[in-house]
């Protein structure tokens, strides 16, 4: 699926990012990579996306940043999800959950 890259419907880059730091700190470039990473070549956040997204993210309390070092000892700012952050995306997830299935079974009409 990697020649086929899909635009990322309006208001999902917050969930997809929320989502991917539930699992671990990560710094702005790594957090884009395991979008492309876990979605097999198919989702590719620029970088002129992703930089307001975390703004946005961390202004609204749903993560929060620190400076540490990354693998290739530079500077890099990590992003945490906050406890805002965790009911926001559980919120999220369950909305597109419902959206999606709902979907479906109009894509599944005979």
């Amino acid at each position: 699926m990697s020649d086929e890259r899909m635009d990322l419907p309006q208001g999902t880059l917050d969930l997809l990012i929320l989502k991917t730091l539930a699992l671990e700190p990560l710094h702005g470039w790594a957090i884009s990579e395991r979008i492309q990473q876990i979605s097999h070549d198919a989702l590719r956040v620029q970088q002129g996306s992703l930089y307001p997204a975390l703004h946005r993210l961390e202004r609204k309390g749903g993560i929060k940043a620190h400076w540490g070092v990354s693998d290739n000892n530079r500077r890099a700012k990590y992003y945490e999800l906050t406890r805002t952050g965790v009911k926001q995306l559980q919120m999220d997830e369950l909305a597109w959950r419902k959206l999606a299935a709902a979907v479906g079974l109009l894509l599944d009409m005979a």
